[in-house]
């Protein structure tokens, strides 16, 4: 995908995750099947996944390149990327103490749907200041996927936005 397409399937994937999550009245805003978690945690959780980076996009290149190194290999296509992430999903890998969401209250709905939302907003409006070769020559490391280039770290965020909405939409049959 190019800049512009990763923009918009950004803006697309959470628009869907935040609507999805919009219509959902207190019960099902807050039911969680044991172990698993709630719409809103998952919410949350986004957040908590979109945060570092937003920050992170902000940051000078040279500095990044300093703390994170470049790529040594090309970006990977979004299925392959996708593909790598359920791979690690099924074996085993969760998220970290610093993604895991607390418990959270339906009154508390719209402020993380305009917390995502922002989130959101920021990286597509520091992705122009990126361009298309900078996009694979700098990297972030990713708790369970390691160090991957920015592409593929917008690929893995639009995928995250969808695949919890899933989770959502799974979990709420047991309603």
């Amino acid at each position: 995908m190019k800049k512009d397409q990763i923009k918009e399937a950004l803006t697309s994937s959470y628009l869907n995750f935040v609507n999805s999550c919009d219509s959902l009245t207190k019960d099902e805003f807050e039911y969680a099947p044991e172990g698993k978690w709630s719409a809103g945690q998952q919410m949350e959780h986004l957040i908590k996944s979109t945060s570092p980076l937003h920050k992170g996009m902000g940051l000078p290149k040279f500095l990044i390149k300093f703390r994170f190194g470049k790529a040594n290999r090309p970006s990977k296509t979004f299925d392959q990327l996708v593909g790598r992430y359920k791979e690690k999903l099924g074996l085993g890998g969760v998220a970290s103490a610093a993604f895991t969401p607390q418990k959270i209250d339906f009154n508390q709905k719209k402020k993380l749907i305009n917390q995502l939302q922002n989130n959101i907003e920021s990286i597509n409006q520091k992705l122009d200041k990126w361009t298309e070769a900078q996009l694979d020559e700098f990297i972030f490391p990713h708790p369970l996927l390691g160090k991957i280039t920015i592409r593929e770290m917008m690929y893995f965020t639009i995928h995250h936005a969808d695949h919890h909405r899933n989770l959502i939409k799974i979990y709420l049959k047991g309603v």
